[in-house]
């Protein structure tokens, strides 16, 4: 499948790609490109390939929880640079 220049244009105009007029002829030769390798995959026949969500097999590592004592709150005053009712205060980072 050929990508024609007006297709070109959408496509930017979509992604928000401003393309300058002497760009247009890289960015649609690239685009080419990527449509054979795209029709080169679509030769391919998948019939007896099963769908995956992920090429890799998962698994959920378990472990034990293992109830700890915390740090004193005193020792906490001591290395923290700033510490109010019981709470370690932080900058605020998100307007």
């Amino acid at each position: 499948m050929k990508i024609n220049e007006n297709e070109m244009i959408k496509f930017a105009k979509l992604a928000k790609i401003e393309i300058s007029s002497g760009e247009k002829d890289d960015f649609l030769k690239q685009m080419n490109a990527i449509m054979e390798h795209i029709d080169k995959i679509n030769e391919l026949d998948t019939s007896n390939v099963k769908p995956a969500d992920n090429i890799f097999e998962l698994k959920n590592v378990f472990r034990e929880d293992i109830v700890r004592q915390s740090i004193d709150p005193n020792e906490l005053k001591k290395i923290v640079t700033d510490y109010k009712d019981g709470y370690v205060v932080v900058p605020k980072i998100i307007e």
